[in-house]
């Protein structure tokens, strides 16, 4: 089959490696779709991914595939079956997963299977990451193209849960790509107050009014401080950062309110910096929420998708582009190239 490889100095290349194997509690799959993650995947390929240091790599993490063949010990996945984070689990080679979800066939988990076969959670042969290869049922209103949204809507509806964000209180949301658009969404459909969004593209500031932002900024076309003190005399409850800017910390503290929280959900290619809270508040919180639990990216999936079928949530609204996987390496220029009006670019396999 074929995969997307890149290698210690970032080129990327198209390569030929076996189809993967898989065991008793697992299924093959046949790879549908792959969302481009401007986060992970961009990191990965400019050597700045956190404790990823093993090159050349198998790129690839937001898949979504068709069950094609299954273990013996299966009994929740058929042949036929739309399943989501299908990932290559053992090296190819000197070949090193980076989830590896650009090939043309991965695999997933079945929890139930492991289970019953006695290799559930605490023994070696658990894979955690079961517990979000969730399938799509039949009657889902998502095509195979649009689902691949479902994974970046579970990742961001479980940091929200782990930091919190209640009914009523006031969010400001740095960034208004694919995950901070999901941010802003999700803090209206849950029944947040006021939901402020900053970015630094025009087209960004509008995408963010569409998705349900009360108010939306351009960063540098104003003093983003002045505009939310003007709102909000005291501080704001919460302050993500959906970007991964560490000078955003900084600037949160400026606008937080007493006992606020400042959320860090992107992820900096810098692992460092220097912390000022002079004006800060005394009191707030600085949470950092950078590698999603899988088990409750799983337990977000049932919520997002009840969104998705009462017509509330629109995978369609964050998608720009479907390219098919031959131009694969097109679609990461146009990526790097951060064209006005890109929003998430699905890779299509024939």
């Amino acid at each position: 089959m074929k995969t997307l490889v890149v290698d210690r100095k970032g080129k990327l290349s198209i390569e030929e490696i076996p189809v993967p194997s898989y065991g008793e509690c697992q299924a093959l799959v046949k790879m549908k779709s792959c969302g481009v993650c401007n986060g992970t995947d961009l990191k990965l390929i400019h050597g700045t991914f956190k404790n990823f240091n093993s090159y050349p790599a198998i790129l690839g993490h937001e898949g979504v595939g068709e069950v094609v063949e299954v273990g013996a010990r299966v009994t929740g996945l058929k042949k036929g079956d739309i399943v989501l984070l299908p990932f290559l689990e053992e090296n190819v080679g000197n070949l090193t997963p980076g989830w590896g979800a650009y090939s043309e066939y991965a695999v997933v988990g079945d929890p139930a299977a492991y289970i019953a076969a006695g290799m559930g959670e605490g023994t070696n042969a658990w894979k955690e990451s079961c517990l979000a290869q969730t399938r799509i049922r039949p009657g889902d209103r998502v095509d195979s193209m649009e689902a691949v949204m479902i994974i970046t809507f579970r990742e961001v509806l479980s940091a929200i849960r782990r930091f919190g964000f209640k009914p009523n209180e006031n969010v400001l949301i740095f960034g208004a790509g694919p995950v901070g658009l999901s941010f802003t969404k999700f803090a209206k459909l849950i029944g947040m107050g006021t939901v402020i969004t900053a970015d630094v593209l025009d087209e960004k500031v509008e995408d963010a009014k569409k998705a349900g932002a009360d108010y939306a900024f351009n960063s540098t076309k104003c003093d983003i401080e002045a505009e939310v003190k003007k709102l909000f005399p005291e501080g704001i409850d919460y302050i993500v950062d959906a970007v991964g800017l560490n000078s955003l910390i900084n600037q949160a503290m400026r606008m937080i309110k007493y006992n606020g929280k400042i959320c860090c959900y992107g992820i900096s290619p810098r692992l460092g910096m220097e912390l000022d809270w002079s004006e800060a508040p005394y009191n707030w919180t600085l949470q950092f929420v950078q590698w999603p639990s899988k088990k409750e990216e799983g337990e977000a999936h049932s919520q997002i998708m009840a969104w998705i079928n009462q017509g509330a949530l629109k995978p369609m609204d964050f998608i720009s582009d479907v390219i098919d996987f031959d131009r694969i390496l097109d679609a990461f220029k146009l990526v790097e190239a951060r064209k006005p009006g890109t929003k998430k670019i699905v890779i299509r396999y024939k």
